[in-house]
């Protein structure tokens, strides 16, 4: 049986378990605060002690915040400041980040194949269906996103950085400090607005919404969603750590 270590990379905090094939956590995930500053030398070693408390494993999965292309980070939005999301960038983070080879580093680290993918796209993985046109949307400290064609992941689009209203990128427009300004009902309508625009750009065959944040959209505005959106559990984030190794990947 084959073992896999699931990482989920978040602007606060830095999550992991260890998954069996069908994706059955054999642990208690494991949490740890987001560290900053975070230079990439701190990033490796902060998942290798999480690593080290979790029972042993056989791969590896991490998912990322950003633009992750074959594993080598293009951008990420947190890891580069000083204390955290939407706190000051600091230019020497930005040099480490920016073509950082994650994948290799890991799986050196780790001693193991490593797979790094951005995290909408592992949590993706742990939900889809694997038919048709799927979108993943994840709402938490920003906005993820992933997009499978008949189970193959497509290529990363940074969705959370195109302006959507006011001159507000996705990430500003429904993230974290959003919800936490406006309450539930007024971030629950903004959602509703986020899915009504985006169904004719992407007309997909299922949207499904995760996240931690997913949990805050209210019922009047789930009613009005459609049946062709589902809201998924933020566990599918760990979960489909195991199931990412069956994707085809380009």
């Amino acid at each position: 049986m084959t073992n896999t270590l699931a990482v989920d990379c978040g602007g606060g905090g830095i999550k992991g378990t260890v998954l069996d094939e069908a994706g059955t956590m054999r642990a208690q995930p494991v949490r740890v605060p987001t560290p900053y500053p975070l230079p990439t030398s701190l990033f490796v070693q902060t998942l290798v002690d999480l690593a080290a408390a979790l029972p042993r494993a056989d791969r590896a999965t991490v998912g990322l915040p950003g633009m992750i292309r074959h594993g080598v980070v293009v951008t990420t939005p947190h890891y580069v400041t000083r204390t955290g999301p939407r706190s000051r960038v600091l230019p020497e983070l930005v040099v480490q980040w920016e073509g950082f080879d994650a994948q290799t580093a890991l799986t050196t680290a780790f001693g193991m194949p490593t797979r790094v993918l951005n995290d909408a796209e592992i949590h993706g993985a742990g939900v889809i269906a694997g038919q048709g046109l799927e979108l993943v949307l994840t709402l938490g400290t920003g906005l993820g996103c992933a997009i499978f064609d008949g189970g193959r992941l497509a290529p990363h689009l940074e969705l959370s950085q195109a302006p959507v209203r006011w001159g507000l990128s996705y990430d500003t427009y429904i993230g974290e400090p959003e919800r936490a300004r406006l309450g539930a009902a007024l971030w629950s309508r903004r959602v509703a607005r986020v899915v009504e625009g985006l169904r004719p750009v992407f007309l997909w065959d299922r949207l499904y919404i995760g996240g931690g944040n997913s949990r805050h959209i209210t019922p009047t505005v789930l009613s009005r969603l459609g049946d062709d959106v589902v809201i998924v559990p933020n566990t599918a984030a760990l979960v489909g750590g195991a199931r990412t190794w069956l994707l085809t990947i380009d």
